[in-house]
């Protein structure tokens, strides 16, 4: 069997690496251009300012990046994008349209209604929304999200206990890494010896993304869940690793023990597939009483940094309520890691080729 063949936007951001250093030795997947703006004509060794301690994967170091134009891309099946948000919102759309299926992180389009915005063990079933896109937009290839990468463990979480409790409030608050801000990322004066309990524009994102990838597909679109949710967001002093804390209120008794088996035998449509990326067990509970940390459990899984790690999982105010604390590796699960699975879950549903 032939791999795919992807084009990669934005490839020498914190993000775009880690697309190159996941998808080198993919099965079914291989990156063959890598394309920029200013880094444009260049090696990509002379220009990325690479940030693993594992060296710049064989054959990439050497390969000159494209200019981010669809036909840079000729020949490849799908198209990754880590561009800036700004950015994607004129670029993505042209790929799009030169046939070219595109996975995307950026922000841009997240919100389209003809969008979907994918967590894939979550939503699976919101792909079918590219339909709806190809036939409105006139589009031979399509555009499908991955989103904020707060949000993505979050909604991981919520969804199975929305499923078995029904949720009537969720009330969060984030401890977000650094490496979440990008490169290059937040000030060191800023953030250390800190925490900063402010992020622009992100709690909006936190909700309003989370309504969407909770939502019902239906009547060619979606309904996004009512479920009211609270967002605190914070910028802490570590590197890679978001944490949140998930205050729940449902409509029906939940004790952390229900809760805790809930999360544990959750699968989604990438296990029942066993896509390559996809991690045998996507919520894993930990039952120490101070775990999950990030530097002990940002890497968790089969799949390392796949899954999503949850403990503390305690009764809330009352025997409708529970409080957990949840980690995500915010550049694996939360960006790269995310995009990639959309990607393996197209091609095995027979999105990919219009």
């Amino acid at each position: 069997m032939s791999k795919l063949k992807a084009a990669l936007l934005g490839a020498t951001g914190a993000v775009g690496q880690r697309y190159v250093g996941m998808l080198h030795g993919h099965p079914s997947i291989s990156l063959d251009v890598l394309m920029g703006s200013e880094s444009a004509g260049r090696k990509y060794g002379e220009v990325v300012r690479w940030l693993s301690p594992e060296p710049i994967p064989d054959g990439i170091a050497s390969a000159t990046v494209e200019t981010s134009k669809p036909e840079a891309a000729k020949g490849c099946d799908l198209v990754f994008s880590a561009l800036p948000s700004e950015a994607a919102r004129l670029i993505e759309p042209r790929f799009a349209k030169a046939g070219f299926a595109v996975v995307s992180e950026a922000s841009a389009h997240r919100m389209d209604g003809d969008v979907p915005l994918m967590v894939p063990e979550v939503n699976a079933e919101h792909l079918q929304l590219l339909k709806v896109q190809r036939k409105r937009r006139g589009w031979k290839g399509a555009l499908a999200t991955t989103p904020n990468c707060t949000v993505t463990g979050l909604a991981m979480v919520m969804k199975p206990l929305h499923q078995r409790f029904g949720f009537t409030k969720a009330i969060v608050t984030t401890m977000q890494a650094v490496s979440g801000a990008g490169l290059p990322g937040v000030p060191s004066m800023h953030i250390i010896d800190n925490v900063i309990p402010y992020i622009k524009n992100e709690e909006e994102k936190v909700a309003g993304e989370a309504k969407k990838i909770l939502g019902t597909f239906a009547d060619g679109e979606i309904a996004k869940t009512e479920i009211p949710i609270g967002v605190s967001c914070n910028r802490v002093p570590v590197l890679e690793g978001h944490t949140e804390t998930l205050y729940s209120e449902f409509s029906t008794e939940a004790s952390p023990g229900e809760v805790a088996a809930e999360l544990e035998s959750f699968r989604g449509r990438p296990q029942e597939l066993r896509l390559h990326t996809a991690p045998r067990q996507p919520i894993i509970v930990r039952r120490e009483p101070d775990r999950p940390q990030p530097r002990l459990d940002r890497l968790a899984g089969t799949v390392r940094g796949m899954s999503v790690v949850v403990g503390r999982i305690r009764r809330g105010l009352d025997e409708r309520s529970v409080q957990l604390t949840l980690l995500s590796h915010n550049t694996i699960r939360g960006a790269a890691g995310t995009a990639i699975l959309t990607a393996e879950l197209l091609e095995r549903e027979g999105y990919l080729g219009g």
